[in-house]
């Protein structure tokens, strides 16, 4: 209950801010001090709908991105976009760059799962921003960017040696992967070195 908790809370706070910036744009377009047909007028609708275009596709990538990295599942099938769609549009105007392989994008829906959820820890390991590569064989990320880097609460919730009372909402992100890849019968690993973190799932054995 604790993990569903906190990635519940997680993901209202990824929508929060798209919603906010629709509900500042609404507020503009109620504004009557402008008026419409004058040349100020005209430019302040524009900024007011670009606004809330903007944000209300920010939000819908968002919601897309993460019904499938945390939920969906019907029988091994994907509806909807493709996963590397839903990530492309996810960071899309974000100061992540994202690489989906096409030989992620042959992998089960569980695996790229995984590797969905695999993004998600590494575009917080980005706080400058950077690129996300992620290959195949074994599954990996690689975040290369400006002040990567791997703290050692999220690379010990990646191996799930954080207990579950000590998780917050910082690290439950990457307690959730090392419960996605324990599914697939592997575990996490991380490596760091200056402005590059590698994630590769391994067999659980190895």
């Amino acid at each position: 209950m604790r993990v569903l908790e906190l990635l519940t809370a997680r993901l209202c706070h990824e929508l929060s801010g798209p919603i906010a910036a629709i509900n500042n744009g609404v507020e503009l377009l109620a504004e009557e001090d402008a008026d419409p047909g004058s040349l100020l007028g005209r430019s302040f609708m524009r900024d007011a709908v670009s606004l809330v275009s903007d944000s209300a596709r920010r939000a819908g990538s968002r919601l897309q991105f993460y019904r499938f990295a945390y939920g969906f599942g019907q029988a091994g099938a994907i509806a909807g976009l493709a996963p590397h769609e839903l990530a492309t549009s996810f960071f899309d105007a974000s100061r992540i760059a994202c690489d989906y392989t096409e030989s992620i994008r042959i992998l089960s829906p569980d695996w790229q799962k995984l590797a969905c959820n695999l993004l998600s820890v590494g575009a917080e390991m980005l706080p400058r921003g950077g690129r996300l590569v992620l290959t195949d064989g074994p599954l990996n990320l690689e975040a290369v960017g400006k002040a990567a880097a791997l703290s050692p609460e999220t690379k010990a919730a990646l191996l799930l040696a954080t207990p579950i009372a000590e998780l917050t909402a910082q690290t439950v992100q990457a307690y959730f992967t090392g419960l996605l890849a324990k599914a697939l019968d592997c575990r996490l690993i991380g490596a760091a070195e200056p402005e590059r973190v590698r994630l590769t799932a391994i067999a659980a054995s190895a």
